[in-house]
């Protein structure tokens, strides 16, 4: 059990270390890592836990992580997995912390943040991508989709409302869906 331990550690603290730009931008990683290469989750399952995950308090790496590890391991897997995500972040940040007076004053460091919030941006691109062939099955979930983003393209408006009323919506069109196809068996 500790040589699982060890790789759900190693494996959020390699996710942890080598994302940058946010939860969103880890996702790359997580496929990779947690449905790819080991099958700890399905594909559907790691969008649950996203979409969980920006709903509930906290950062949404750190939600994730805890989902999964909770999921394999229990409660310890979920801390274990938590702190492995969370190391590199915290180690980095305290040696940044120790620097910062002339860290981002530096030439090289001003243009690779430049470079690399470039690459999240591709990176966040290729997740979606991915996650909508698989997030969008039927004509409900394009609709949702296709709403979503319109909303959330013109206003700034919460994550929680609107997953929320994707939530609402979804159950009122499969109620449709479902009162409709009871109403053609009964002529």
């Amino acid at each position: 059990m500790l040589k699982n331990y060890l790789r759900l550690f190693l494996t959020f603290a390699r996710i942890g270390g080598f994302t940058f730009g946010g939860g969103y931008a880890m996702l790359p990683l997580l496929q990779r890592e947690v449905v790819e290469k080991y099958g700890w989750t399905t594909e559907e399952e790691l969008m649950d836990y996203y979409a969980v995950g920006q709903c509930t308090p906290g950062v949404i790496a750190v939600n994730v992580a805890t989902f999964i590890g909770k999921k394999l391991y229990g409660i310890p897997g979920g801390i274990i997995a938590t702190l492995g995500v969370v190391a590199p972040s915290v180690i980095i940040i305290t040696l940044i912390a120790a620097l910062i007076s002339n860290f981002f004053e530096n030439e090289y460091v001003i243009h690779a943040l430049g470079g690399i919030r470039a690459v999240v941006c591709a990176l966040i691109a290729q997740a979606v991508i991915k996650m909508t062939k698989t997030g969008v099955k039927d004509w409900v979930g394009a609709v949702i989709f296709v709403a979503t983003l319109a909303v959330l393209l013109v206003f700034s408006i919460s994550p929680i409302i609107v997953v929320a009323c994707a939530i609402a919506l979804g159950l009122i069109i499969e109620a449709a869906k479902g009162h409709a196809a009871k109403k053609g068996a009964q002529k």
